[in-house]
């Protein structure tokens, strides 16, 4: 097998360090992920799909928060933990800001543990995960839990 870095691999726990800090791309919401999101998972509440709807807590096409949670999770999927990523083992959330159809979310995440497991080269990883929109205000804060694999070897 050839010795070239793997594109695209995620982090192994040992190339991070606590403190250490990572941004994630960005990503437009848009009408369709909103209305795809609450027919596919069957969040069909009122709030988002009667955009008339006079009596909500805001105006406007609001996306469900777990929406927001999943598109930021499938950043840190795709840029530090693909192939290394072995569970989620926790999760404590909390909704700052409601995130609407034309937002553009991104996340700044810190890693604030490793704790080296005691086989199979793995570790436990925590980190925080804050969630902002287009204006740098934070929409969601959430810690995340999750197994990573060690050093690759072949």
């Amino acid at each position: 097998m050839s010795k070239l870095p793997l594109m695209g691999a995620g982090y192994i726990w040992q190339e991070l360090s606590v403190g250490q800090k990572l941004r994630t791309f960005k990503r437009t919401i848009t009408e369709t992920d909103i209305i795809n999101f609450v027919s596919v998972t069957g969040m069909l509440e009122t709030i988002f799909i009667d955009i008339t709807f006079e009596h909500g807590a805001m105006k406007g096409r609001p996306a469900p928060g777990a929406l927001t949670y999943t598109l930021i999770e499938g950043f840190v999927m795709q840029g530090m933990v693909q192939g290394t990523g072995l569970a989620l083992l926790e999760v404590h959330k909390k909704v700052l800001a409601p995130v609407m159809a034309g937002d553009t979310i991104w996340a700044e995440i810190e890693v604030t543990g490793i704790k080296p497991t005691s086989k199979n080269n793995r570790a436990v990883v925590t980190s925080r995960i804050d969630v902002k929109n287009q204006n740098g205000l934070d929409v969601m804060t959430y810690t995340a839990v999750r197994l990573l694999a060690g050093e690759r070897h072949g």
